[in-house]
Order: C-alpha cells, then structure tokens, then sequence
C-alpha cells in the first residue's frame, strides 16, 4: 500500500508564485535577491500556518541559485535548528562555531532558525554578537509566532517581515485546486466553511480536507461539512432572523430548542446569531459588502434579508447579544439568560412602533388642539431664593413655600408673562394641590401648533401663579414617553423588584447596593434612593439605563423616573493618638485632670 502524504506536506509550495496569500513578503523578497539587496539577518512572525517555514525554505533555495546553476543541489548549505529543543547557550555557542566556515558549494550559507522566541535569556545575548556581524557567507532567516516574545537587541538587529492570516476566499481557492489535483468533489460553500474554520491558517485548512475526504467519500457537501465539524447551518441564523422580524416569539424558542437538542449550546447561537448580524449590517452598503466572507449563493441570501432589516434594529442586537455573551459564563441558569435575550430582541420591533405611535398626533388630535379652549396651558417654572412680588405688596417667602393657583383667560392660544399676574376671584385650591416643577427643555407637539414657547422667562420681582386644575389636559412632559403608562400595584412593583435584584445577582457591587437600599416609590412613577455615599450614587447611575428599561417594560409605565439624595450622616471621629484618648477619657471623668497636674505628669 502506497503511503499517504497529508495535503500540507505534499502540496508546500516551492516557489514564491505558489505562496498562497502572502504577497506582501513573496514580492520583497524576490525584488531583494535580484537587486542584491538582502539582509544578512531575517524575522518571519505572524500566526501559525501562514507559510513562515515554507518562505525560508525557498530563499534559501533561491540565494543560492542567483549565482549558480539552478539544477544544482544546494541542501548542505541550508541549516533547519528548532530553538524549542535546542534553547540554551551550549546550542547557540555550537551554531556560532559552524558559522565561521565557508560553503563548499555556492556563495551562501543559510541558518532557518524555527520558534525563535522559545530561546532563552542567555542564548539571546550569546548570538547576538554573530547576528550583528555575521560573516559574509551566513545569512540568518528567524521565525516565530510570538514576535512580543523577543528580546528588544534582537529585534534591531533583523529586518522584519509580518505574516498575515490567510483570507477565506483564499483559503477556499487553495483548497478547489488542491481538489481537482486528487479528484475530488468539493462544493465552494462547504470550502469556504472549512476556510472560517481555520482562522486564517492554511495548514490548519489542509489538515481539515484530508479529514473530510475520508468522512465523506471523495464528496465534500456543505451539509457533510457542518456535520462534521459541529457547525450551526446558516439556515437557523436565517429563520431566527426572520422570527425576530415577524415577533415570533413562540417559533424562536421552538428553534433554540431545537438548536439545544442537536447538541449545541446556548453560547453558540448568540455567538452565531451575533455575527450574522453583523455580516447582515455590512450587507447594507456596498463599501462594506466586501467584508463578507460567504460563498456566493449565501452572499445572495445576505443581501435579500439585509433590505428588511433595520439598522438601528440590527445595532441594537449587537448590543444585546454582546451583554449576554458577556453574563453567560457567570449566569446560573444559561438557558433563561440565551431566552431573555431572544425575548429582548423580538422586542426591539415592538418598542419602536409604541414610540412611533405616542410620537405621532393624530389628525383629530390636531384638530381638537387648534380650537379655542378655556384653559391655560400648563407651565414649568423655578421659584428663585429672591421675595415674591405682587401688585400691591411684597412679601418674603422661602423658595419651598407653594404658589398661590390663579386663572387667566388665553389670548390668541399663547400666555405672556410680560407683567404680574391679575387678581382674579377664581376659589383657589389648597397649598397641597399646587406643584412647583422644573422647567422643560423640549416643547411638546402641541405647544408647538399654538406658536407657543417651551418656556417662561420670570422677571425680577413678578412671579406666576398657575391654577393646577387646568393643567391637566395641556401638561408637558419633561421627557419623551415612548412607550405605554399603566397604573400598576405595589405587589407588582414588588415582584418586578425582586426580579430584577436576581438578574443583577453576578454583579456584586451594585446588587449589594441595591439590596441595602430600597426605593420608595412615590407618585407611582418616582423611585427614591437614599444612599450613603457618591460611590454608591456613581454605581447607580452606571446601573439606572439598565434597570430603568427592565422596570418599565416589566410594569408597563415607561413614565417611571429615579432620584437620588444621600443621607449625610455625622460619623463619630474615634480617638487614636495618646492625647485624643487622654482627652476622651477627661471628657467621662474630669477629676482625671486634676490628678495629672497634682502630680505634674505629661501627656506621652
């Protein structure tokens, strides 16, 4: 029986024209040897299986015959030394000694030195002398996978050459030829699987068609492909994709299951589900659609599902899936994290056409709100630390004291605030009825079709007064509500609460913030904090983006806001030195003092 030579030794290239990917150094190095313009002293480094070895090998070669008969056999002038198992200073002083004779045949004399970082400190410092000022004949070519490894001498004293990892298409192309030479049938999307399998390593790549020609008979498919290399098809990652689309969420978890019951884990389909968005987002423009590393015909399916898919949506996926990428190695329950992250994209969707819709007036809306009404629009205003003017009189009051309610016809839908307020003999409300807020950034929609202002400039000395039961009907928000407001119980902000402290359980510092301190809610949509500390408040405010949209969405009032103060409490300064202690000590029992000067002792 012949003997089987694996597809990576019988298929090394020979020649700088059959180097796969490498161009780069191939180009150099060829220009080098014709202008006579070699270095003496080489560095390949890059990742593993990317034609370091094979390089070498072939300058070697091809030094020699610039000068000589190309026929000639020029094999004892090239020296292979593997610094894994020959690292110490006794080695390298052995190769020294070989240096200084000349070759018998041809001008050169060529020392590959493979995983050159694996010598040790001492030999590093022992060649360095040669390696500077080797002799004419010798030329060192050094290769290794980890550059950061070397000794900074060493470095200076080569001309360095950076590998790069093998490009799929590449790789794929390689693996079609290598494929017609041993008559085998290949299918391009199962080769181009085996290329991202093999992260950019050819030898890698190799390796894993020699194995799929035996499992498959001469017949390398996709589907024997993915088989056997425990890879999720791209179809789930199509179908999940479209569920999420549709807010299908019973077929999505139908599909993980599935998924889970093929043998693969949870991990996998975030991972997977990750980058095919990613590749759907680069789909989008055609600068970026070369960053597709697919065969052709899944290329095609890429670009049809891109078109539906929004980018906002598909960023914000990338941001969700990450987080759950990030928690699943912490999480005590993998499974219902992978499901909360496919609920919270099926939900992406769902919240944009909720703020869509509460965005958006109506036409009926329009038309109510361009009638003349009886009321006065609601205004935010901030009472100063200054007294509160009125026509007749001035009185001095402190900013908390609460405003007095008065109602003023509308002119022409808008409310000036150019004088003090009139008298008016409206029944006014209690104190308690009268909220003070503070002003609004943003006008809403319907201030802006009344020509209205999103303020009110307060002159010195005049003040409004604001009658809160017309404010009902024209009351501006202080921000945007993009989603519903439910009136909910305090069993369910409870529940929701206790929820949420055992999603946070993996993140320690604020979970035991949180479980310390408690809100107290108040108005149903105001969550107070009282905290010890800024550290604390600092944490919180990392947390509140996070827990916020969890509340809402759990509570269904997305008008839920937090607030925080910190409880400044005095801490007794306890005594340390021998006359804080002494003095505590007075402080209980005063006749102490009176001993210590009758005996004249000092405080030590």
């Amino acid at each position: 029986m012949e003997q089987f030579i694996v597809s990576a030794r019988k298929y090394r290239p020979q020649s700088f024209e059959s180097v796969v990917g490498q161009s780069h150094i191939t180009n150099t190095l060829e220009s080098a040897i014709a202008n006579n313009h070699l270095a003496q002293a080489l560095l390949f480094c890059g990742p593993r299986g990317v034609g370091k070895t094979t390089c070498a090998r072939i300058l070697a070669k091809k030094i020699n015959e610039s000068d000589h008969v190309k026929d000639s056999d020029f094999s004892l002038n090239v020296f292979e030394l593997d610094a894994a198992s020959n690292n110490s200073v006794d080695d390298i002083r052995n190769l020294i000694d070989q240096v200084r004779f000349a070759p018998q045949v041809g001008k050169y004399k060529v020392y590959i030195i493979d995983e050159v970082h694996m010598l040790s400190q001492q030999a590093f410092n022992a060649f360095l002398k040669t390696l500077e000022e080797p002799p004419a004949h010798a030329i060192f070519i050094l290769a290794t996978t980890e550059k950061h490894k070397i000794i900074p001498t060493i470095l200076s004293r080569c001309q360095i050459f950076d590998f790069k990892r093998i490009t799929v298409d590449d790789i794929a192309g390689h693996l079609a030829y290598v494929a017609e030479q041993e008559n085998v049938k290949a299918d391009p999307e199962g080769l181009h699987i085996i290329g991202q399998k093999a992260d950019g390593a050819l030898r890698d790549a190799l390796s894993i068609f020699d194995k799929l020609v035996t499992f498959s008979d001469n017949n390398i498919t996709y589907e024997s492909v993915i088989k056997n290399l425990d890879i999720l098809d791209y179809d789930y990652f199509f179908k999940a994709t479209q569920y999420i689309l549709e807010q299908n969420l019973s077929a999505l978890l139908v599909l993980f299951s599935e998924i889970l019951d093929k043998g693969f884990d949870g991990i996998q389909l975030v991972n997977g589900l990750a980058g095919h968005f990613r590749d759907l987002l680069v789909s989008k423009d055609q600068v970026t659609i070369e960053l597709l590393e697919v065969g052709p015909s899944v290329k095609k399916r890429y670009l049809e599902q891109s078109k539906v898919c929004d980018m906002a949506f598909l960023i914000y996926a990338l941001r969700i899936l990450n987080t759950c990428d990030v928690q699943y190695k912490t999480s005590s329950n993998q499974r219902m994290l992978v499901e909360i992250a496919l609920m919270d994209l099926v939900s992406l969707l769902e919240k944009k056409k909720l703020s869509q819709n509460v965005t958006k007036p109506t036409a009926q809306e329009i038309a109510a709100e361009s009638k003349p009404q009886n009321k006065v629009a609601e205004q935010k205003i901030t009472v100063a630390h200054t007294p509160v003017a009125t026509r007749n009189n001035v009185v001095s009051e402190p900013a908390s004291a609460p405003l007095k309610p008065e109602t003023k016809a509308p002119e022409a839908h808008s409310v000036k605030h150019e004088s003090p307020a009139e008298p008016s003999n409206t029944p006014q409300s209690s104190p308690e009825q009268n909220i003070v807020k503070k002003p609004s950034t943003n006008a809403n929609w319907r201030t802006k079709l009344k020509g209205g202002t999103s303020g009110i400039s307060i002159k010195s000395g005049a003040a409004l007064q604001v009658n809160p039961k017309t404010t009902n009907d024209n009351k501006d928000e202080e921000e945007e509500i993009t989603g519903p407001v439910e009136v909910f119980s305090d069993k369910a902000y409870e529940d929701a609460w206790k929820e949420y402290l055992e999603r946070i359980k993996s993140k320690k510092s604020i979970f035991g913030i949180l479980s310390l301190h408690k809100p107290k809610l108040k108005n149903r949509t105001e969550m107070h904090f009282v905290l010890d500390n800024k550290t604390q408040e600092s944490y919180l405010q990392q947390e509140q983006t996070e827990m916020l949209a969890f509340l809402r969405e759990k509570l269904q009032n997305y008008k839920l806001k937090v607030f925080t103060e910190i409880n400044h409490v005095e801490i007794e300064k306890k005594p340390y030195t021998a006359e804080e202690r002494y003095l505590a000590m007075v402080k209980v029992n005063p006749t102490l003092e009176v001993f210590r000067k009758a005996l004249d002792m000092e405080i030590d």
